[in-house]
């Protein structure tokens, strides 16, 4: 598969006071791909994601996303361009269930609007059949049938971890921003989410940007691994080849292993 770049951050810097927590860095996430970022504490690795998420704004340097420089722009404005951090997208409605939760993600659906909803009933039902085939089918995807009449606030850790995922499914996002999605989550569970973000990538071809605490879950899914140390790039390859950098192992793996 050739890839080429969905988000190509080029030379960003940021300060905070006198800490220069992210310093002249730049990184690629080739499309098609799931790429890891892991660092020691202090890094920069969360600073990083915040700026391409569009949380903060770079001192210097540019985002491109998807070949526009979007820089500066904010996390909506992402959102509606294709790019998903998952937190960034609303917690569950408890009260609702989880088939309801997934139909509840489109933007823009005609039933928003009450003047359509009086003059054009049938636009508004074909929209609504729609979106709940929609909804349904990824439910199937993710092996979720079995809960999606239950009330989203009594599904496990796991399964709402599922649920976020399938939410991003709902928008077509062409970038996913994977913020510790294995906290909160059981042993079991977690390769279930392992395996439908796998198959979110190799059968559906999303493109995972990935932060996370668990090294066996990025070396599971993640190639290319992106080491960050004192706000810059220091390495980039499989898992295998970042284990058994000595520069890595005296800026990281020296010390017990944490992706904050």
């Amino acid at each position: 598969m050739s890839f080429d770049a969905v988000i190509d951050v080029k030379n960003v810097s940021k300060r905070f006071g006198g800490l220069r927590a992210v310093n002249d860095c730049s990184l690629r996430v080739e499309r098609g791909s799931i790429t890891g970022l892991i660092g020691p504490n202090g890094a920069g690795k969360s600073t990083l994601f915040n700026l391409v998420a569009g949380n903060i704004v770079p001192d210097s340097g540019q985002i491109i996303f998807d070949g526009q420089d979007v820089t500066g722009l904010k996390p909506h404005q992402l959102f509606h361009r294709g790019m998903l951090r998952t937190f960034q997208i609303a917690h569950e409605f408890s009260n609702m269930t989880a088939l309801e939760n997934l139909m509840m993600v489109p933007s823009g659906q005609p039933g928003e609007s009450l003047v359509r909803t009086w003059l054009m009933p049938g636009v508004i039902k074909d929209a609504e059949r729609h979106v709940r085939q929609k909804a349904l089918d990824v439910i199937d995807f993710l092996k979720l049938g079995h809960v999606k009449h239950e009330l989203a606030g009594n599904l496990s850790g796991g399964q709402k971890k599922l649920l976020e995922l399938g939410r991003t499914m709902m928008v077509d996002a062409k970038v996913v921003l994977l913020d510790e999605v294995a906290a909160g989550v059981n042993r079991t569970l977690l390769q279930d989410l392992a395996a439908n973000i796998e198959r979110m990538n190799q059968e559906l071809g999303y493109t995972f940007f990935v932060i996370e605490h668990d090294m066996d879950l990025i070396g599971r899914l993640c190639d290319p691994v992106i080491v960050m140390a004192q706000g810059e790039k220091i390495a980039e390859g499989p898992m295998s080849e970042i284990r058994a950098n000595p520069e890595i192992i005296e800026a990281y793996f020296g010390a017990p292993v944490e992706a904050a």
